[in-house]
């Protein structure tokens, strides 16, 4: 990993060069990350009693297992940018219900959901990383590989956010997001649109950062 830190760089671009970055992004290097992680007490007390609530809901161990799935495979060096360019928010006060969301930037970029006693995730992406040809054409979204990428087809279906080059995926049960996250193309356009993000600059989220739920994240337990 570079070691060099520019002072006129922002985002990740002040500890991991575009080449790093693009390797990582597709699968042909692993990164070094920080050994410690820095924290805020004040941040951890704040939450504590939102995880607990979490933790008494019948999805909490398929939500912590998504998590430690996330936080290893889709966010590059997680320690060294945890809270300052990305965060998770614990049964954040938003619209929709969610149980966590992810955020970077200023851009959510993961979220679950409770769907019955089982859980749905919404992954946001860039739509060329879904389309057949890579444009951003709504007509060519690549049905037959979000299909493939699931348990069942009835298990994904997409939206499209404001914004250009955005894509929204839905995908429902706990076996389906495990598959998504494991689908090599599918994978690559998540750690995509997370390096997007990440390299705008700091986090403005940090204020809703749990840490006991970043515990779970950032865990070297191997599943």
């Amino acid at each position: 990993m570079s070691a060099a830190r520019s002072p006129s760089s922002t985002g990740l671009r002040q500890f991991l060069d575009l080449q790093l970055q693009h390797d990582w992004m597709e699968g042909k290097t692993m990164l070094r990350d920080a050994d410690e992680r820095l924290e805020s007490l004040e941040l951890r007390f704040k939450y504590i009693a939102r995880f607990e609530k979490l933790l008494r809901r019948p999805q909490a161990p398929e939500v912590l297992e998504i998590l430690r799935r996330y936080g290893r495979d889709c966010i590059p060096i997680p320690r060294r940018t945890e809270r300052y360019y990305w965060s998770v928010s614990c049964l954040p006060s938003t619209a929709g219900k969610a149980l966590i969301r992810i955020n970077a930037s200023w851009m959510e970029l993961f979220s679950l959901y409770a769907d019955g006693e089982d859980i749905r995730a919404l992954f946001v992406v860039h739509l060329s990383d879904f389309t057949t040809d890579r444009s951003l054409d709504h007509g060519r979204v690549d049905e037959a590989f979000l299909e493939s990428s699931v348990v069942t087809p009835e298990d994904v279906s997409y939206f499209f956010p404001r914004g250009e080059d955005m894509f929204g995926i839905k995908v429902r049960g706990f076996s389906s997001i495990s598959k998504f996250l494991t689908t090599r193309r599918a994978l690559q356009a998540i750690r995509a649109f997370n390096l997007t993000h990440m390299n705008r600059g700091r986090n403005a989220y940090q204020a809703s950062h749990c840490y006991s739920l970043a515990d779970h994240m950032l865990s070297d337990e191997q599943n």
